[in-house]
């Protein structure tokens, strides 16, 4: 798609999107709402107060969170993730079930105590970076050193530079220094964490601290006992489980799971692949850790579709208002 072809599809979504907010305060959109039917799981990540674009394009402000609860608890039925894969289901309306990937400290936090206030079930997918000494997620870590990172940067002598996204890519064949290392097990991330930081000491500033700070164990102890919250698994140390070696992903799965039941006192039984993706000798060795319900956001191969234990996900959209938020849902896509 050409420069002006992307700028006219632009417009478009935009003139759309706003259209629908129109209609919504017009009351003209209801009908829509309202008669809508089926299901989807959705995927939520970070919260936090302002600034959500911060250093990545996955967290949401507080406030637009609450309006998606206030839109499910006005039109939709949310389902925990049991009763998702239960099918038990709304038949007057369409059926949602929340989950929250990666074990942020602000999921504690803000959540919730929305879920209580909305009695909405949520299930959230912690990673065990805690037991590994580490209270971040590496990339997470990066993406801090992206934002407030020199323009360019030399690491392990390789010449990298900040592109238009704020991604530090490789001079020399434009690979960003993120996929570089994904690909990569843990201790390619641990050695790059300890040369950066001094670099970047985001540390010392605790009005970042709601955008890279890991849930303690504690807190996902308190997560545990509420009602509304479950404990699923996202891995050891948040690696691309397709990425390493199979005996390295089975222990990652394994150790999770340990790692998260002996601080909750509850079975896990719930596991989702980081970054959504996974092969079907990575899918095979979640079973055989005692995983029951499995995750994706998109699945990758043709048998999947029969899997009683695979469920597809929907990634929420932070630049889009709440009822576009609803539409794109019930439509099972974006415009």
């Amino acid at each position: 798609m050409t420069l002006p072809q992307r700028i006219q599809a632009k417009i478009y979504r935009e003139t759309k999107y706003l259209g629908r907010d129109i209609s919504h305060l017009l009351g003209l959109d209801e009908s829509f709402l309202r008669n809508a039917r089926g299901s989807r799981i959705l995927v939520y990540h970070g919260i936090c107060q302002t600034d959500h674009t911060r250093f990545n394009p996955i967290f949401l402000k507080l406030k637009t969170f609450e309006r998606h609860l206030q839109f499910y608890q006005k039109y939709f039925n949310v389902v925990s993730l049991d009763d998702y894969y239960q099918g038990n289901f709304s038949r007057d309306k369409f059926n949602v079930c929340i989950t929250f990937d990666d074990g942020y400290a602000n999921n504690h936090k803000y959540v919730l105590s929305l879920l209580e206030k909305y009695r909405m079930p949520a299930t959230f997918f912690i990673t065990a970076i805690r037991d590994a000494g580490y209270d971040i997620l590496w990339n997470d870590f990066l993406s801090i050193v992206s934002k407030y990172g020199r323009t360019t940067l030399n690491y392990k002598n390789e010449q990298f530079y900040k592109d238009r996204f704020n991604k530090y890519v490789a001079k020399a064949n434009g690979v960003s220094l993120v996929e570089k290392l994904r690909s990569g097990g843990f201790g390619v991330k641990e050695e790059m964490m300890k040369l950066l930081y001094t670099l970047v000491p985001f540390k010392e500033r605790p009005e970042d601290e709601d955008y890279w700070l890991q849930m303690t164990e504690k807190q996902i102890q308190e997560l545990s006992a509420s009602p509304f919250a479950t404990i699923g698994s996202h891995a050891y140390y948040h690696n691309d489980l397709a990425q390493i070696p199979a005996t390295d992903a089975t222990g990652e799965m394994v150790r999770s799971k340990q790692y998260l039941e002996n601080i909750i006192q509850k079975p896990v039984d719930s596991f989702a692949f980081p970054y959504g993706t996974y092969t079907r000798e990575v899918v095979e060795a979640a079973k055989g850790a005692g995983y029951k319900q499995l995750l994706a956001t998109d699945f990758h191969f043709e048998e999947d579709y029969e899997d009683e234990t695979m469920r597809e996900r929907f990634t929420v959209n932070p630049f889009i208002s709440p009822l576009n938020q609803m539409h794109a849902t019930i439509l099972r896509h974006y415009e």
